[in-house]
Order: C-alpha cells, then structure tokens, then sequence
C-alpha cells in the first residue's frame, strides 16, 4: 500500500471537503442530483478552500441550445479597464466530477482565476450529467457549446483562432472526445487543448490505478464507480469518445498540453495518452507535477496549482508548446524583472 504523507495543506483540504461533500460511493441518483444543486459560495468552508472571487473578473450567464434540451454556461471577462486592446484567447472550460458531479460554484471560482490570470476570457460548461444522462450526451453537449462560442466569438471580441479547450479528469476526457470531434466534422479548428489529470483508458488497467488505488482525492473505487454509472452498456468504455487512448487514429489533432498529477490513480493515463499522441505526430507536452494529488487545480494551496496556472497562462498567451514551464506566474514575472535587472546592470 502506498504511504501517503500528506503536507499540512493537503490535510487541511481534506477536512473541509468533508464538510462539502459527503461519500459518493453510497449516494443514490437522487441525493447525487442533490448534491449538484447544492449552493456552496459564501460557506466558510468553501471560502477557506477554493480561490475567492476575483475583483477583476465580469460574469454572464448564457443558455444553450442542445439537443433534446438546454444546457447553461457561464463566461468570465476580464474587465473593461483590465482588458488588452484587441482580440482575446477564449478557454472553454469542460469541469471534472466524473461525469456525474459538478457544482458550478466550486469551478466558478478556478474559472475566475484563471481568466484573471490569463487573461482569456473563459467559458464554463455545465453539461448535462450522469446517471440521468449517459454516454455521449456529455461529449456532444460541450462539443455543441464549443461550437456556438465559435460562431459568437467575436461578439465577445474573442479570436476564433485563439479557442482552447481545458479539462480536468472526467473535464479531460471530455475535451480530448471534444478534439476527436472537432477534427472529424470539420466545422472549425481549435488552438490546442490543456488535459489536466485526464481519464483516457476506462478500463482503468493501469499500473497506477493499482499503486494509488487508495488515493485520499480519488480512489480506483471511486473512478470505476464513475465509468459505471457514465456508460450505457460495458461496450461504451472501448469507444474512443469514451476512452480516447484507445482511438486508432490520433494524428491531426490540436497542440495537447497535459499536465499530470504524481500522486494520482490516473497518472498512467498521461503517461500513456501523451505518448500515442506523440507516436501519431500529433504535438503534445506532458508535465507532472511532483508531490501533487489528484484535482490540484481547484485548491490554490495545493502543490501544483499555482504552477499549473502558470502553465495554462504561458500556452493561451502564444508561448511554443515545448517551452511551456512549469513555474506560478508570480514566479515568472519575479523571474523576468530580475533578469532586466541583469540585463541593465551590464549595460551600466
């Protein structure tokens, strides 16, 4: 069994999230749908674990049209007085929770942030969920809000050339589904896509599904509970909109940024996702984060995060793929005034 030794931080995480959620495993449908309605912002624990709202940052609520019904999505703006002249990266943002969780609040705040520190404007889905909605109605919900932020990009002064999707587990399934779809039906193109923590492979045969089985922030229990109540019939999961390692095909697709997290039932699912892509000629730069946890992205106190959004922002600001560090933006702008400073000293 793995030892997890867990930082201050972590722990601390882990005792609020308690207070928010309670065990999926034995949740019913109903208390599952629940759960997904329930309002989290302004709880003291949500504000001591989740990023706070950012005074930078404008939101609209939209409503989309889908097929045989509606789904929601919410767009993070920079400010007016905040914003850079011109055209800006959209991100749109496919949310984790295994297919069948996700409160809007909860990533909300992570969509905030990473607008204001991007400066994207990003958009946040909120597809429909399982058990109610099975296989695919989720890939073909986001595919859709994808494309109907393409067709309005310019209404929001966005540039349809800068369109990114990002995803976190179930979230980056999702995306890497969405990709598959967007190459294939050819109604428009994408910028590349960032795959944090993704499930690529549902048969969840991995090595690390093993070794983290018992993972403080997802278990294997917890993950195989997911594909079950995702799937209409066991056949679904060898469906490359279901397990996109498994695709035959995996060339021309979008630049693929993948940010992985060490200590995480899902880690192999990187691994192995980042190399077929590479094997298939299609562009792709995986990052682990070392001593992060599975859903490092929400928690700006866990290792990871900060790093991760540093990442985020360099890739949607037009850096090379290849050049994408690992390093917070506080670091990287710390970085860059000090070799100025360098620069004009040997200069004097």
């Amino acid at each position: 069994m793995f030892d997890y030794k867990l930082p201050r931080s972590l722990r601390r995480i882990l005792r609020l999230q308690k207070s928010l959620r309670r065990d999926v495993l034995s949740s019913t449908p109903a208390e599952i749908e629940a759960f997904n309605r329930r309002e989290f912002a302004g709880t003291r624990a949500f504000s001591r674990l989740f990023f706070p709202p950012s005074k930078n940052v404008d939101s609209s609520t939209f409503i989309l049209p889908v097929e045989n019904g509606a789904i929601a999505a919410l767009l993070f703006e920079k400010k007016s007085k905040n914003r850079i002249a011109g055209l800006t990266p959209l991100i749109v943002l496919i949310h984790g929770g295994g297919w069948m969780l996700g409160n809007m609040d909860k990533y909300s705040s992570v969509a905030s942030e990473i607008c204001d520190q991007s400066g994207a404007s990003v958009l946040l889905v909120d597809y429909r969920l399982s058990p109610r909605h099975k296989f695919p109605t989720a890939v073909e919900d986001c595919y859709e809000a994808l494309l109907w932020a393409y067709n309005g990009a310019r209404y929001w002064k966005i540039d349809p050339q800068k369109i990114y999707l990002l995803g976190d587990c179930a979230g980056g399934n999702l995306a890497a589904s969405v990709s598959f779809l967007v190459r294939n039906r050819r109604q428009m193109s994408l910028a590349g896509q960032i795959l944090l923590c993704p499930i690529t492979d549902a048969r969840l045969r991995t090595e690390s599904v093993e070794t983290y089985k018992d993972s403080p922030f997802l278990t294997s229990d917890e993950l195989r509970f997911f594909v079950q109540n995702y799937q209409r019939e066991p056949k679904d999961i060898l469906d490359p909109l279901f397990s996109p390692a498994l695709a035959k095909d995996l060339s021309r697709l979008p630049q693929t940024l993948i940010l992985a997290a060490e200590i995480d039932p899902l880690l192999d699912d990187s691994r192995i996702f980042a190399s077929e892509l590479e094997e298939a000629d299609s562009p792709v730069n995986l990052k682990i984060l070392k001593g992060s946890y599975h859903g490092f992205i929400l928690y700006p106190s866990s290792p990871g995060c900060l790093e991760a959004l540093g990442a985020i922002t360099q890739f949607v600001s037009g850096h090379e793929l290849e050049s994408v560090e690992l390093i917070s933006n506080k670091d990287r702008e710390k970085r860059r005034r000090l070799e100025i400073q360098k620069v004009k000293k040997m200069r004097a």
